[in-house]
Order: structure tokens, then sequence, then C-alpha cells
């Protein structure tokens, strides 16, 4: 019953907030894979590792796992603090997520556990993880090209070096029985504005490509640096694949694919607000809120609070919060230094 419920949760809150970018924006996401992997998303288990490139990078996933029919079984490893992000955080909490606290000591176990609940999972789902640890910022990205320098790695232009210990983690507990990993590239096109939860509230259009490979679990290296080996490739061919977008605008190979409208998420989003307004209603005819100054009071106070939350909301999600002078010290930027 628990279970169902924060199931039914996660629907209303993924589903909604997909309803919302994919029919405020009228050309919202492409979808670039071969036809073969186009049809196995939602039919099998699967790793999704990409590129964190903008504010609202996980509403693109959910929108995806919808598309697919996976959406009520998609699960993110995240940092511990996101899960107390008023909506969104309560979200990916209710959904499972796997919450880390930056520190390898005591996220070995917690990654352990979470992969270990995922064994005998009954459906279908994907597991998405950030391997580069950290949203792309220029700043975070000249701390990278920097690092890149000093240790004599290939020098980073559009992506961060990846933090291979989570991955490395991730692919010795599911390789048996996770048949694969989807590789997704995000990208967007020159005319179009990067996509942000502010842009997306005030309904301004902007376009996401999203380019999808598929790696067969099995075809990975048994050793752990191996391993690691094999992300830091799959992130410098990235790296050349978001050069090529940037040139012409195209990956330059992969299928362009519909993925429609999503019209099962307007009627949740409609059916709940019905019964949002009838119950927010019904409630201040019982409580005669508003027939005194108090209750008045009481409302204003209400509404404050929310639009507090909703304004804290939009703030966490803007991925270009670097303070200027930190430019001129990117070195200081700890997080996208790589855990081998």
């Amino acid at each position: 019953m628990v279970i169902w419920l924060l199931w039914t949760l996660t629907l209303v809150v993924e589903g909604g907030g997909g309803w919302l970018l994919r029919m405020r924006s009228p050309r919202e996401i492409e979808v670039y894979a071969d036809a073969e992997t186009f049809q196995l998303m939602g039919k099998e288990h699967a790793l999704v590792i990409c590129n964190h490139k903008s504010d609202i990078d996980w509403l693109v996933g959910w929108i995806l796992a919808q598309r697919a029919g996976c959406l009520g079984s998609s699960f993110a490893v995240t940092k511990k603090s996101a899960r107390y992000l008023p909506v969104v955080g309560w979200s990916i909490w209710f959904s499972g997520a796997i919450f880390l606290e930056r520190s390898w000591e005591k996220d070995e176990n917690t990654l352990k556990a979470g992969f270990q609940r995922l064994r005998e999972f009954p459906c279908a789902f994907w597991l998405g993880l950030f391997v580069e640890g950290t949203r792309f910022t220029q700043a975070k990205l000249l701390a990278a090209q920097e690092y890149a320098s000093t240790m004599g790695l290939p020098f980073p232009r559009n992506v961060l070096i990846p933090r291979t210990k989570g991955f490395i983690a991730a692919v010795n507990h599911m390789r048996e029985f996770v048949p694969a990993i989807y590789d997704l590239t995000f990208a967007f096109p020159k005319d179009s504005p990067p996509p942000t939860m502010l842009r997306l509230l005030k309904g301004q259009p902007s376009v996401v490509h999203v380019h999808i490979k598929r790696h067969l679990m099995k075809d990975l290296p048994e050793k752990n640096e191996a391993v690691a080996q094999w992300c830091k490739d799959v992130f410098l061919v990235k790296d050349k694949l978001l050069d090529k977008h940037k040139e012409d605008g195209s990956f330059g190979d992969g299928e362009l694919h519909e993925i429609g409208r999503p019209l099962k998420s307007l009627v949740v989003v409609t059916a709940w607000a019905c019964l949002l307004i009838l119950g927010t209603l019904k409630f201040l005819q019982w409580s005669s809120l508003l027939s005194s100054w108090k209750g008045l009071i009481f409302s204003a106070t209400g509404l404050a609070v929310l639009t507090v939350l909703m304004q804290f909301l939009i703030q966490s999600t803007q991925s270009e919060r670097s303070n200027p002078a930190s430019l001129s010290k990117p070195v200081r930027a700890k997080p996208v230094k790589p855990n081998i």
C-alpha cells in the first residue's frame, strides 16, 4: 500500500512537470537514436548516464521515461540535499532515489544497498547517474580544463571530467541484471536559449536535443580501472559529439523520433487541479477563514510562504550561480576533480 502511494504521488508530480514543459513549449524535445534503441526504451532495465547541461535535465529525463512507459520506475542517484527542495525534491524522494552525501566512506554502502534493492524490481526501470558530479557551468569547465592540463588528460571543451567511483560501483553491482547502458547527450540549438525553470514557468519556448546511444553492459571490461577508462572514453566521444552539434546543429547520426504530446499527463494535472480547487473552496467555506481579520492574515501568510518556497525552488535550479570572482580561480572548483 505504501509503495503504491509513493508510486502514485511520483506519477502526479513528475507527470505534471512533464506536461508543463511539453505543453508550454511548442518545440520542446527532439530525440535522436537508432530504431532499435528507441524501440527498446522502457522494455529493459537500464543504467542511464548523461552530461549535466541545464537546470531542468531531470525534467527532460522524466519526459523520456514517460514516453518509454517507465516513469513510475525511474530512479536517480543524487545529492542528499535535493530531497528537501519543494515539490521537485519531494517527488524525487517519493520515487525511491538513492541519496548521497558526497563522502565515499558513507556513500559506498548507500549505493550498494540501493543497487541491491533494484535487483528484484518487477518491471523495467531506469537508474539515472550524472557521472560529472555537478552541473556544467563555465567556471567549472575552466576548473576541469586546468585540472586536465595539470594531470595530462584530454582537454574538455563541452563536458566536465567524469567522476568514476559511483559509475564503477553501479557497473559492478548491476552487471548481472541490467543489460544496457543508455548514454544520453543533451545539447541546445544556437537559435534557442538554454532551458531554465524560470523560462518554463513563464511559458517561454526552449529546445533540447537528446542523442541516445545504447551500450551493452556485457561489453564493458571487468577490471575497475578499465571501467573507469571506458566511462572517460564515453565522455571524450560525447565532447566531440557536442562539437559537431555546435557546428551544424546535428549529431551526425541517429534518426529523429517524435515523442508526442502527453495527453495522460494533461488528464492527471487537470483532475488534480480540480480536486485541489474544490477542496480549497470547501475548506475555506467550512473554516470561515476569509470572514475575519485573523483568517485573512493567516491566508495571506500562507500565500506568502508558498511564494517564497516557489522562488527558492526556482533559484535552487539555476546552474549559473557561481560568483564571478571564482572565474579567475578555477582550480578551487573542487567538484570537478574525478575520483579514480
